[in-house]
């Protein structure tokens, strides 16, 4: 089972940002010994999830779809977030997505994309810090009490713009406002020029499972506007999802 898991973390250094990498680069990316990287290569080369036309750099194969396509297909989170987002972005004319949290990321599990409005292409499996993101804040407010302390212990919150919250009081206390206000709105803190507001998504039985957020250009709309005119919607919408969860 060790030799699954190592295998595993490996697949998950790779991200739209890093699409090709070397084994020193996984190495370093996840603290994996290098001679432990390059078996793991080897023979998730050999099962046909990853491939290397110069035996030095590697990047994914197609095959690796199959390990979340029976997710996306069974899941009645991502089925009907989808249908939802469509719907919402259909309304608003803005990007709209829904996310779970996973060991400090967000994953995206439904997206519907009016205009691309990040440097990078995002997609239904695509992972960002959760610090830095709308969706992540809410998610990270909704943890229980040691869960988010021990995030917020050992987690390094590097900068990707000057808006970025790197210290972990003014963090904590951004989640104790988010938690009580019911709402995430993250201005610029993962790419300059980007806004994104969030709420979460509520299961049948209370319990936080996701959240959606909407995502814009700052020179769309001022935060006022963004408040005013957006969230109600938004928040109706993932009220609506919710009572099919």
């Amino acid at each position: 089972m060790t030799s699954l898991a190592r295998g595993l973390i490996v697949l998950q250094a790779f991200s739209p940002a890093h699409q090709a990498l070397s084994t020193a680069e996984i190495s370093q990316a996840t603290g994996l010994h290098r001679a432990t990287v390059r078996r793991c290569l080897y023979t998730l080369n050999a099962l046909g999830f990853v491939d290397s036309s110069d035996n030095r750099y590697f990047h994914l194969l197609p095959k690796v779809l199959t390990l979340g396509q029976a997710y996306l297909q069974g899941s009645d989170l991502a089925r009907h977030a989808q249908n939802a987002l469509n719907y919402l972005a259909k309304e608003i004319n803005q990007s709209c997505s829904v996310a779970t949290y996973d060991s400090g990321m967000i994953v995206y599990v439904a997206r519907s994309s009016v205009q691309k409005i990040m440097r990078i292409d995002l997609g239904r499996g695509s992972r960002l810090p959760a610090y830095a993101t709308s969706m992540g804040q809410v998610l990270l407010s909704e943890l229980p009490d040691v869960q988010r302390e021990h995030y917020l212990t050992t987690t390094p919150l590097l900068p990707f713009t000057a808006f970025t919250l790197t210290d972990p009081q003014a963090l904590r206390e951004r989640l104790a406002q988010i938690k009580v206000q019911g709402y995430a709105l993250n201005d610029q803190q993962l790419e300059l020029g980007l806004i994104s507001l969030a709420v979460p998504m509520y299961s049948a039985r209370g319990k936080v499972v996701a959240a959606m957020n909407v995502g814009m250009n700052t020179s769309q709309m001022t935060v006022g506007e963004l408040k005013q005119r957006i969230l109600p919607r938004l928040q109706r919408a993932a009220m609506e999802l919710s009572l099919v969860l």
